[in-house]
């Protein structure tokens, strides 16, 4: 049996612009998706904290150590510049996988500049 478990996140992000004629998508700095083990590509779920809200799209890398967090197309409605997120990247593990599993978690700044990573 295979298991979703969350695989990584970027904690307390904050949201620096919003791009609605954009396709789809959200814009992550790069240097912040090296850190979270997050591809270009890669299906996310992105949780308001401002709102509790959630949704899922796919990640585009923007410019590394730029900060950005850009909420791309229809996700340009459903978060204003400011409001906080997380960025939940999930990952198919096996039972044995799981075991010596640990989900990264990359805390960042209201500048979404990495503090830790644990």
């Amino acid at each position: 049996m295979l298991r979703i478990i969350c695989k990584s996140k970027i904690h307390n992000a904050t949201v620096t612009d919003a791009n609605l004629r954009y396709s789809g998508s959200i814009t992550i700095d790069k240097k912040l998706l090296e850190n979270a083990d997050i591809v270009e590509g890669e299906k996310v779920q992105i949780v308001n904290i401002n709102n509790g809200s959630r949704i899922e799209t796919y990640v585009l890398a923007g410019k590394a150590s730029s900060g950005t967090i850009c909420m791309n197309g229809a996700a340009a409605r459903w978060a204003q510049i400011g409001d906080n997120i997380i960025i939940i990247s999930y990952g198919l593990f096996t039972e044995n996988e799981i075991k010596n599993f640990k989900t990264k978690i990359v805390h960042v700044d209201k500048k979404n500049r990495l503090t830790k990573i644990k």
